[in-house]
Formats: structure tokens, C-alpha cells, sequence
């Protein structure tokens, strides 16, 4: 079999009516001919949606293709037992131009009571954001069925959400059962379980071009949501030169950031999985053991579980978010 090496994908995009335009200015991402991109899915294996190399022998190829023919070797033996064709990650740059609705996604057990496959846990790295931007995660105190229901009846359900200022490289993880919305002036990077389930609670009372309302869930929603409030909402860290330093470890992934303007040499012998690169600024070129990529700001890479030994070289300085299974 011919030996993999680092991949990368077309992304999809998808216009929203809260989309925006700085995947294009801030990530230099060409979306056209589509007006906006609200979301990029820049690594997804989907049904419907599958991204497909972009680069090598493999162009072309959708993403569950490749793990039907290299199993193991793209994603690992535990990762390809546990998932079997199906990839288990989904990477998108999502670009918020206006509130999102407030939404919810459920957890493995009531997705599979549900009859639809797994949760959805996801986190966010803000890549981008303007002044005075801010999101909704959680419930501002500890409430009640009751108590929400009667907010959302009386559209008042903002009286008891949780606000959080946003700034350039904030973590949040929202695990499922979160109740969350993302404001407007927002760029980020998710990572989450590959899942498009979303249950829509609120949307502002916005209406499309032809007067129309998105379908609400409310109902569908009540079982999923989480009413539980933690100490803090938001995920702190510490970076550090030239070196990988852990922002979320989560059964579904583990994501970490890597700000380094030295040669970095990754030796991923002991992980069991494959790796993304998730390029949020600068630039690098990436060598393995039968060649070399490069990758930019705005760029998704794939490195194959059996590439276990990486060399990363900074053109001049890079950052990456870092994400695999463990």
C-alpha cells in the first residue's frame, strides 16, 4: 500500500443569515461564489457533507473513503474500532456575523435514544474577534425546568442566560446539554464530535428574505439541556514558546495549542491516533518521513496515524491548535 502523508481538504462552506465575511479577511479563505460563510467545514466526514483531499495522489477522495481503505493506518487501531467508518472528529471555522440562534445539542444517550447516532460536544478557540463581542454559555444562576420554560414562554430567556466577553484566543468548551449562542464580530475555530444534530431554542425573532422564521425546537430540546452551573464557563491556559500546552481533554478529543518560532520535533509513537493541525496564524512546513507540506494560516492538515514522527519549521513564527483522540 502506497504510504500516507499529511492531508488536506476542500472545505465545504455554508451561507448562513448570520454569516459574515472574515474567512476571507482574517483567514484568507476564498469562499466564492457564495455571498458569505457562516460556517467552513474544513474537515468533515459528514454524510452529504464530506470534505475531499485537496492535495497528492489522494485528491478527490472523501474523507470516510480514506478510512475505508487505510482503516487503522489513517486513524488508529482504537479510533477505527471504536468508529469503523464513520470519522469521528468534525473541524469548522465558523464566522458570526449576527447572533446565532440559542441552541442546545444532545448527549450520546439521548441521541441514541433518539435514533440519531452521537451527541455533539464541541469546543471553541476564538480566532478573531471585535470589540466589545460577546457569547452565551449556560445559565447566568442555577434554575429549573419550570423557571426556563416560563422565560422562554414570556421572552425573557436572556434575563437568565450567561453572557461572556470574547477577546482573540479565548477557549470555551461546550460540552453537550449546554445551552449556547455565539454573538456577532466573532471568528473561531470548533472542534467537535462529527454530529449535525442542533436543537434551536431562540432565534431573536429573525425572520429570512421571505418573511419566514427558522424552525424552533423547544420541545425537543427540553430533554437535552443541562441546567447544571460550573464555576467558570470559559477554559483558561498559559501559552508557552515552543511547546504544545493543553487547552481541552475531553472523551471525544483532546485539543492543545502550540505557539512556537523554533523548529518543533512532534514524536507521536505513544498516541494511538491520527493529528490535526489546525493552522490559526503564520505559517510552517511540515516533514515526515517521505516528504514535506505546508501549511497557512486559514489551513486544515490530517496527519495519518501511522505518520508518528513529525518536524514542524515555523515560516517565521506559527500557531496551531493541535487535536487528536486519546
Amino acid at each position: 500500500m502506497i504510504t500516507l502523508y499529511p492531508l488536506k481538504f476542500r472545505p465545504v462552506f455554508r451561507e448562513k443569515i448570520w454569516g459574515g465575511q472574515k474567512m476571507k479577511t482574517s483567514l484568507g479563505i476564498n469562499f466564492a461564489p457564495h455571498l458569505n460563510a457562516g460556517e467552513a467545514w474544513m474537515l468533515s466526514g459528514v454524510p452529504g457533507s464530506q470534505t475531499e483531499v485537496s492535495n497528492g495522489f489522494l485528491e478527490g477522495n472523501e474523507l470516510n473513503e480514506l478510512l475505508e481503505v487505510y482503516m487503522d493506518d489513517l486513524v488508529g487501531e482504537k479510533t477505527f474500532m471504536n468508529h469503523k467508518d464513520q470519522f469521528p472528529v468534525l473541524i469548522k471555522f465558523i464566522d458570526a456575523n449576527d447572533w446565532l440562534s440559542v441552541q442546545v445539542h444532545p448527549d450520546d444517550i439521548l441521541a441514541a435514544k433518539r435514533k440519531l447516532g452521537g451527541g455533539k460536544s464541541e469546543m471553541w478557540y476564538v480566532v478573531d474577534a471585535d470589540p466589545g463581542a460577546e457569547l452565551i454559555s449556560g445559565f447566568n444562576r442555577k434554575i429549573g425546568r419550570e423557571f426556563y420554560q416560563k422565560n422562554l414562554k414570556d421572552k425573557t430567556l436572556g434575563n437568565i442566560l450567561n453572557y461572556e466577553p470574547v477577546n482573540k484566543g479565548d477557549v470555551f468548551y461546550i460540552p453537550a446539554g449546554r445551552v449556547h449562542a455565539l454573538g456577532p464580530g466573532i471568528l473561531l475555530a470548533e472542534i467537535q464530535q462529527t454530529s449535525d444534530i442542533t436543537y434551536r431554542i431562540y432565534d431573536w425573532d429573525r425572520v429570512d428574505e421571505q418573511g419566514q422564521s427558522r424552525e424552533m425546537h423547544a420541545g425537543l430540546a427540553l430533554d437535552a439541556i443541562d441546567f447544571e452551573v460550573p464555576p467558570s464557563y470559559r477554559t483558561l491556559y498559559t501559552p508557552q514558546e515552543n511547546r504544545t500546552v493543553n487547552l481541552v481533554k475531553c472523551p471525544y478529543f483532546s485539543t492543545g495549542i502550540l505557539e512556537f518560532s523554533l523548529p518543533v520535533i512532534k514524536d507521536y509513537t505513544e498516541i494511538d491516533s491520527f493529528i490535526i493541525y489546525i493552522c490559526i496564524d503564520g505559517a510552517a512546513e511540515i516533514t515526515y518521513n517521505s516528504g514535506k507540506e505546508n501549511i497557512t494560516k486559514g489551513e486544515v492538515m490530517l496527519i495519518p496515524a501511522v505518520l508518528d514522527k513529525i518536524a514542524l519549521f515555523p515560516h517565521p513564527a506559527c500557531k496551531i491548535l493541535e487535536v487528536c483522540l486519546i
